[in-house]
């Protein structure tokens, strides 16, 4: 048994990627993998179940097996839409479990412990969300969302107008969880063909501190 309540994975793939020229970032490959199958294999251990949060034709990832769910809003208004996607989703199809932990699905490498130390983090601080941070940076939409809030993220979504991460989470109440940066960062993510290429680097690194 987990030491921490049920908690439903999402990977959040429903940018443009307009950085790595276009296409579906999630999809690029990173030795024998994808960056979404390398998320998937380290995130689903830790959770009940995990979903992709992802726009469009649905077939492009007929290699994944996860439950694709698009934004439940219009016009692709960035990370919170697919947060608050995973949470209605939730709500509906997994109404036992109350937390869902999100991830972009180009953070190849995120920690085995991760939702472990997003629970203890919340339950330390006493806040209703926790997120990640690495050396000096927090990581905003690497996070730990309470399905309850589901109506008031919708809110400001539709009616506030709000778009970061940072900015609805901090109204409500933050904690952070952090990690080192060495041996490297585990919440290297890849933007730029350079960080493709230095990820590919980085992976037997990674593989060697699991």
């Amino acid at each position: 048994m987990r030491p921490y309540p049920a908690t439903l994975g999402a990977i959040l793939a429903g940018g443009l990627a307009r950085r790595m020229g276009g296409g579906d970032k999630a999809l690029l490959m990173l030795g024998s993998r994808s960056l979404l199958a390398s998320v998937e294999q380290r995130l689903t251990p830790q959770c009940e179940s995990v979903v992709l949060n992802a726009n469009d034709d649905p077939a492009r990832f007929s290699e994944s097996r996860l439950t694709m769910i698009p934004d439940s809003i219009p016009g692709r208004p960035g990370p919170l839409a697919g947060i608050l996607a995973a949470l209605e989703w939730a709500a509906v199809h997994r109404p036992s479990i109350a937390w869902v932990v999100s991830t972009p699905g180009d953070t190849p490498f995120i920690p085995h412990d991760l939702v472990t130390r997003l629970h203890a983090a919340r339950e330390a601080e006493k806040k209703p969300l926790a997120c990640a941070a690495s050396g000096a940076h927090n990581h905003y939409t690497i996070g730990l969302w309470p399905v309850d809030l589901r109506h008031d993220l919708r809110h400001a979504l539709t009616s506030e107008g709000v778009r970061r991460v940072e900015d609805w989470a901090r109204a409500h109440g933050l904690a952070t969880a952090s990690w080192p940066t060495e041996p490297f960062d585990p919440f290297f993510n890849i933007n730029s063909p350079a960080d493709l290429i230095a990820a590919r680097a980085l992976a037997e690194r990674a593989d060697t501190h699991r």
